[in-house]
């Protein structure tokens, strides 16, 4: 009896699924190993209180930007732990970078991540985003439960067969560009790295 859905992995284009629709592991052992990069995005917001506490240093638990960044580095490194079918990746550098926005009261975080590897790098940059996300709220819980985390999306992500991939730009942008890769403030601010 044919599983429904099966087949229909393998005519997306879905790696993670074999013929029969079954999940797999990507077989990444012929790829050459190149430069990749990732670079995710999300935001929180929360009530005046909380971002208020949380920009003046106020809030109970410390410095809670402080943490969040340490929190997104050490969650890239244990991408695979949390994300079954990840492989293992030797992470060459991981850089957050954390930014207040008052207009809605929002904490805003991206997330790069880099290697030269058989296999690229979003999964690293997405999960330290949400990372560093989650602690803002374990942080300044006691303030405002009701803060919302989201959306967090990938915006960049170059190396490897794919090619490039830009958010906005088409889904599988190719571009020689290095041109600067702006958040949602359009400016860039500070990072935390390891």
């Amino acid at each position: 009896m044919k599983r429904a859905g099966a087949g229909r992995a393998a005519d997306h284009g879905l790696t993670h699924a074999d013929r029969r629709g079954r999940a797999r592991m990507v077989d990444v052992g012929r790829k050459a190993p190149t430069t990749r990069e990732a670079v995710a995005s999300g935001r929180i917001a929360m009530n005046a209180a909380a971002f208020s506490a949380i920009r003046s240093g106020a809030a109970g638990k410390g410095d809670v930007l402080g943490v969040a960044r340490v929190a997104g580095i050490g969650a890239a490194k244990r991408t695979a732990e949390l994300i079954p079918l990840c492989h293992t990746v030797p992470l060459d550098f991981v850089a957050i970078d954390i930014r207040l926005r008052a207009r809605d009261r929002s904490v805003l975080v991206e997330a790069l991540a880099r290697t030269r590897w058989s296999t690229g790098v979003e999964m690293e940059a997405l999960v330290a985003a949400a990372a560093a996300l989650l602690t803002v709220y374990d942080m300044a819980k006691a303030i405002d439960r009701g803060m919302t985390v989201g959306p967090i999306r990938l915006m960049r992500k170059s190396g490897g067969a794919s090619g490039e991939y830009r958010r906005g730009a088409g889904r599988a942008a190719r571009s020689g560009s290095k041109r600067e890769v702006r958040g949602r403030t359009g400016r860039r601010g500070r990072r935390g790295s390891a």
